[in-house]
Order: structure tokens, then C-alpha cells, then sequence
């Protein structure tokens, strides 16, 4: 683990945190709704970044569940992910949505496969 990835990995996670906030509050700028699938595309990317960045963090660390193994911070932000856009229903300025969560969990996926593949 290098101090290159740790940096990294906080500067993201306060991003992340920072867009979460803006969403929950209702405060994300107007603007970005004139890009066509902004919602489905920004879903995608906001997701892979830091999966590719955890994963790295974590040196491509894996669970392992008998014959069955899983990238572990990649499968640990898949349950955060599920989580969160299921919270998002009980929000009044958010709405539950199969189809982010799906977006969401391909960017996980892309992320990790992008580490895995040492595409970096």
C-alpha cells in the first residue's frame, strides 16, 4: 500500500462524500441535467473510480467463501451501493431507482476489472 493510493483514496472518498451531501440536500447543480443519461453515466463513473481506487488500496485482497471468491472492497461497496440507493426511498429529495443501482454495480465491476487487469 502506498502513500500515492491512500491520498488518492481520500481525496475521492471526500468527493464522494461531498456529491452524496449535494444529493441528499437537493443542492446538486442544475447544469448537469442538460447532458443526456447524465444520471446513468455519472452513476457508472462515480462508482468505478472508487472501486478501482479501493481495490488498489487494498491490494486486490479477496473473500473467500468456500468455492466462491469476491474482490473484497469491491463486494463490501456493492453492499454500501445496495444499501444507500435502497436508503434513497426514504429520502425527499432522492428516489429509488433499479436502474442506478444497476449502473452503479457495473461501475463497481468495471472498476475492479480495470485493477484486475492492471489496466492502470
Amino acid at each position: 500500500m502506498t502513500k500515492k493510493w491512500i491520498f488518492l483514496n481520500i481525496v475521492y472518498s471526500c468527493t464522494f462524500a461531498g456529491i452524496l451531501f449535494l444529493a441528499y440536500t437537493g443542492n446538486l447543480p442544475k447544469q448537469i441535467s442538460v447532458i443526456p443519461g447524465y444520471d446513468i453515466y455519472g452513476h457508472f463513473i462515480l462508482y468505478a473510480i472508487p472501486s478501482f481506487l479501493g481495490h488498489q488500496l487494498l491490494n486486490k485482497k479477496w473473500l473467500v467463501f468456500g468455492k466462491i471468491s469476491l474482490p473484497l472492497f469491491p463486494f463490501l461497496f456493492t453492499i454500501f451501493t445496495v444499501a444507500e440507493e435502497c436508503i434513497q426511498s426514504l429520502s425527499h429529495q432522492r428516489t429509488f431507482s433499479l436502474l442506478d443501482m444497476t449502473m452503479s454495480v457495473l461501475g463497481i465491476t468495471f472498476g475492479c476489472w480495470l485493477v484486475e487487469r492492471k489496466i492502470h
